[in-house]
């Protein structure tokens, strides 16, 4: 690895963090969300770290397919089902779960030229509010009957998904609540409705079972808090190092555009080999905070394809090769994710291959 760019993952945070679930829902079970590419932590090593779960969370077949290649036997929910039809004899051969969200795919399972007594595992999802998947309530009851005929379908439970559950104080969340157990009645099967806010911040929605997703990866999913809030511990940090140091004198200016003015008579500035053609955030505000050798420091000028400057006035014996953390267990990804204006999900999400994910104990 020529360049030094590294996301490196911990097992022990992840494991920590999935025992803090199960603290916050103890009578719950886990479907782990190990989707895109674990959140960018890298998905069949996550998923067998997370194996010991009831269940892990997927968006699409490709994602499932590769977790059973690693040889990871726990059951597998596909959160979107299936796109096509021709994905159902994948979906048996390899006993993945489903939920089932649209017409469509129950066309495709009455289609299904189904032989034998392998069954199809379903969780059928409810429409409560947030209006993206889902049968609605006016074509729900339509929608069970349908699938409860079908011999090649066993319907496992029902779900739904919050839109607001990230704020404590909207009613919202409830509203959806008890719209689900309107729309679900007194039907055998079981209940999944809580996400990470909703695990933290909503414990009469836990049902039988929770879908966590940015607490495992040690984020808080709240605007006004970091994980540590809640006993978590971030699993990821992201590395790089100085790889130049340049005396700025006052009045000069760094970077794209010129955004950053010297104002004192000199100030030194730290070239980071880290950029947005590795992921980092080019909407990157000025002073966004960043690590150098554990001392805080903070972004001046804009973020380039390969590189980012800071000022490292305040920090002694600086040389070139220096480490630098952009986010990690010393400094929150939501602090940072603040500074670029967005959300945790999108700064893990959003790494290119030119960063290297490294998993360590």
């Amino acid at each position: 690895m020529s360049r030094n760019v590294l996301a490196q993952v911990s097992q022990s945070a992840l494991r920590h963090n999935l025992q803090q679930v199960r603290t916050f829902a103890p009578k719950s079970k886990i479907i782990a969300m190990v989707k895109a590419n674990a959140y960018g932590h890298g998905l069949t090593k996550v998923a067998k770290t997370l194996s010991d779960c009831d269940a892990l969370g997927v968006a699409c077949i490709d994602e499932a397919v590769k977790i059973r290649q690693a040889g990871i036997l726990t059951d597998i929910v596909l959160m979107e089902g299936i796109f096509k039809e021709d994905e159902l004899p994948q979906v048996l051969e390899h006993n993945f779960t489903l939920v089932v969200h649209h017409w469509q795919q129950i066309q495709a399972l009455k289609n299904y030229p189904h032989q034998g007594g392998e069954k199809f595992k379903i969780w059928l999802k409810v429409n409560t509010g947030m209006n993206r998947l889902g049968f609605a309530s006016h074509e729900f009851d339509e929608a069970y009957s349908v699938l409860k005929d079908l011999h090649c379908v066993e319907i496992i439970g029902y779900m739904t998904h919050f839109a607001q559950a990230d704020d404590k104080q909207h009613t919202l969340t409830m509203r959806q609540y008890e719209r689900f157990n309107e729309i679900v009645g007194k039907r055998v099967g079981e209940r999944c409705l809580a996400n990470s806010a909703g695990i933290i911040a909503w414990p009469q929605t836990h049902a039988d079972w929770v879908r966590p997703g940015l607490m495992l990866y040690g984020a808080s999913p709240f605007a006004d808090s970091v994980g540590k809030d809640f006993n978590l511990i971030p699993a990821m940090s992201l590395q790089s190092e100085i790889i130049a140091i340049r005396d700025i004198a006052e009045g000069d200016k760094v970077g794209y555009g010129q955004t950053w003015e010297n104002h004192h008579k000199t100030c030194k500035v730290g070239i980071v080999a880290m950029g947005y053609g590795d992921g980092y955030p080019w909407h990157a505000r000025n002073g966004t905070p960043v690590l150098v050798n554990g001392q805080r420091v903070t972004t001046v000028g804009r973020v380039s394809m390969d590189m980012l400057a800071v000022d490292l006035s305040n920090v002694k014996h600086v040389e070139v090769g220096m480490p630098v953390t952009l986010w990690g267990k010393d400094l929150p990804i939501e602090e940072v994710a603040r500074h670029a204006l967005t959300i945790p999900y999108e700064l893990f999400c959003r790494f290119t291959e030119r960063v290297h994910v490294e998993v360590i104990s």
